[in-house]
């Protein structure tokens, strides 16, 4: 910190902001907002996802311990904001990786680069709502269908592709904040590179 001047330099704002971009909360944070700003499915973060149910675990402990032994209700009422928090990232990541998974469920089954993105109790509820929906759709519309229209993935069996499968919009644009300076970067398939400035936004194509 400048001495006299009672604020920080530009690297020192630097550190701290990299140290606070690391901690398993603003970590769940950027994950979260990162699967939502993406068309497409995001690998799983198994190892974040593990350590923030045991954080959440422990603090849970520690705020049901605050409560039994008469702490101040103020220090508790903090752990609890905390705990909060932590559940709502963790909630709110896990909630809009399903509603992918149930938009777009045929295509990542079918798709090996989609499916091992997947946690293993993803690609159990992936499985399972395929299965659910192809019976539900079978017993109530597709079974009175002509035979040549009684597919779930084609409009009949002439088609070459599966054109009744819905798939992410990857050619759609995507507003990203560089966390670090870059090196110059091709993007798009261009020949011209473009560098990033630490903490600079760009919109730029998912493709």
């Amino acid at each position: 910190m400048a001495s006299g001047a009672g604020e920080w330099s530009a690297e020192q704002i630097d550190n701290y902001e990299t140290l606070i971009s690391t901690t398993d909360v603003e970590l769940l944070k950027r994950a979260w907002r990162n699967e939502k700003a993406s068309p497409e499915i995001l690998p799983f973060e198994e190892a974040l996802v593990k350590r923030a149910k045991e954080q959440i675990q422990l603090m849970e402990e520690t705020v049901d311990d605050f409560a039994e032994s008469g702490h101040d209700p103020l220090i508790a009422s903090l752990y609890q904001m905390d705990l909060d928090r932590a559940q709502f990232l963790l909630r709110s990541y896990l909630r809009v990786r399903l509603q992918k998974i149930e938009k777009f469920m045929f295509h990542i089954w079918k798709m090996d680069t989609y499916r091992n993105r997947l946690s293993i109790e993803e690609e159990k509820f992936t499985e399972r709502c395929i299965r659910d929906i192809g019976k539900h759709l079978e017993e109530t519309v597709l079974s009175k269908l002509p035979d040549n229209y009684q597919s779930v993935l084609k409009q009949s069996i002439i088609s070459e592709e599966d054109d009744m499968v819905p798939e992410p919009q990857l050619d759609t644009f995507v507003v990203a904040k560089c966390e670090r300076a870059t090196r110059p970067l091709y993007l798009d398939g261009s020949r011209q590179s473009a560098s990033f400035d630490s903490r600079q936004f760009a919109i730029l194509t998912c493709l």
